[in-house]
């Protein structure tokens, strides 16, 4: 069986497992499954999850076992072999995760924990094994790291709820992966599976620990971000906000989450200002706090204010009717935030010394990449085009830079001109 047609016979085989798991779990409830340890570690189960593992990418985590070594030196079938015999020997025991940092877009730093490729291939193959039968208690209401789901659509529902709602409890919780109570995420777990070496399974990641440069720290507190399992854990955890949400005070507002980012769209004041408290009991029930910071409540009855979910600027704009009235309607628009990621990532891939050896056309033809994923993401409604554009300037204004540079010209807008005309029609415009 060529790669092609083993990829394809994996993935439908994992496809049939999670419907099967998923129509199981829908149908009961309340049912607890006990049986899912030998189907982690089920030779199909683990070539898919490795598939998926290696297209995803990534560096390698303490053991300095990289996809490329296990690929060209190791040996796959070997590697996954060796798996397969710690899984079903019980001998399998996760490797602390390697800690590094990633840049934010307000200069700040995020941890990132970075699993050996071997706990990425066992979480994946763990994840594909429990995830279908959590889905089936997961809520309408979350959008964040679910099959088929994404944040277009949780912003389609802002649009929806925002013509009856005047109110937003812009809702923000303070260091929501680092303060996970771990033992509460497993009760949480513990409603749905029982078997006991899956369980152990996933204690063992939570309780791994994590390498930061020769240094050693235990977690006894929260999930790693960067595992494979962490965004379907964490959705478990605020699956409880989810269901206390829906069965009690759903007549309050409508909640639209995505991960731990969450807004309630409510008709009036006074049901915002008790939203708040309902949702800071239920943070005091799962041992978390809204930021005070960061946490605000809006009115968005005209275009006066807005707020920001998911990396957009949600604002009711003026819209002029027919007859000449004029309404409010909700749009989306990059926020600042986003405007300021976009430039940088725009710079960063312009602006080595490196790339003066390219043509201009190459240069463009990889920076289309980039264009094409903001324009994808962020042309959601006509009036964003206003905001688009200026990114457009910016990036004439960044290949000008590169032609003068190439032809050491130092006068800023020197060939601006030409390289608008050199790009017109290959280059990916935003507001176009």
């Amino acid at each position: 069986m060529n790669a092609s047609k083993l990829a394809n016979y994996t993935d439908a085989k994992a496809r049939q497992l999670w419907t099967t798991l998923y129509l199981c779990a829908k149908e009961k409830p309340k049912r607890r499954f006990h049986a899912l340890y030998d189907k982690v570690y089920r030779p199909d189960i683990l070539a898919e999850a490795w598939r998926r593992v290696r297209a995803n990418k990534g560096s390698g985590g303490v053991d300095g076992q990289t996809i490329d070594k296990i690929v060209h030196e190791y040996g796959e079938s070997k590697f996954l072999n060796e798996i397969y015999l710690d899984l079903k020997r019980n001998q399998y025991h996760p490797a602390p995760v390697r800690r590094t940092y990633i840049p934010k877009a307000d200069g700040k730093q995020r941890p990132l924990g970075i699993p050996t490729i071997r706990d990425r291939i066992v979480q994946m193959a763990t994840k594909m094994v429990i995830e279908p039968v959590f889905e089936a208690d997961f809520k309408d209401c979350s959008y964040g790291f679910r099959p088929k789901r994404n944040a277009h659509q949780a912003i389609a529902q802002i649009r929806k709820a925002s013509k009856n709602a005047y109110w937003v409890v812009d809702a923000d919780i303070k260091g929501y992966f680092d303060n996970i109570n771990q033992e509460k995420l497993m009760k949480l777990v513990e409603q749905r599976i029982s078997d006991r070496r899956v369980l152990k399974l996933i204690r063992n990641w939570l309780q791994a620990g994590v390498m930061e440069d020769v240094q050693f720290h235990d977690t006894e507190l929260g999930t790693p971000q960067g595992g494979v399992i962490s965004p379907l854990l964490a959705n478990i955890y605020l699956n409880y906000m989810d269901t206390v949400w829906g069965k009690q005070f759903a007549h309050l507002g409508k909640l639209i989450r995505y991960a731990d980012d969450f807004v309630i769209l409510c008709k009036t004041k006074k049901d915002a200002m008790e939203s708040i408290q309902v949702i800071k009991a239920i943070m005091d029930k799962l041992d978390l706090a809204l930021s005070k910071d960061k946490s605000r409540l809006v009115n968005i009855w005209d275009n006066t204010s807005g707020f920001d979910f998911l990396g957009l600027h949600h604002r009711k704009f003026p819209v002029l009717n027919k007859g000449g009235s004029k309404v409010f309607v909700m749009s989306h628009i990059p926020s600042k935030k986003a405007m300021k990621e976009m430039r940088r990532k725009i710079k960063v891939y312009t602006e080595p010394r490196s790339k003066l050896y390219w043509s201009l056309t190459e240069l463009v033809q990889g920076l289309n990449r980039k264009l094409q994923g903001f324009k994808n993401y962020y042309s959601l409604s006509p009036i964003a085009a206003r905001w688009l554009n200026r990114i457009d300037w910016y990036v004439i204004e960044r290949l000008t830079l590169f032609v003068n540079k190439k032809r050491n010209v130092r006068k800023k807008h020197s060939w601006e001109g030409k390289v608008i005309k050199d790009t017109q029609g290959i280059l990916v415009k935003l507001a176009g």
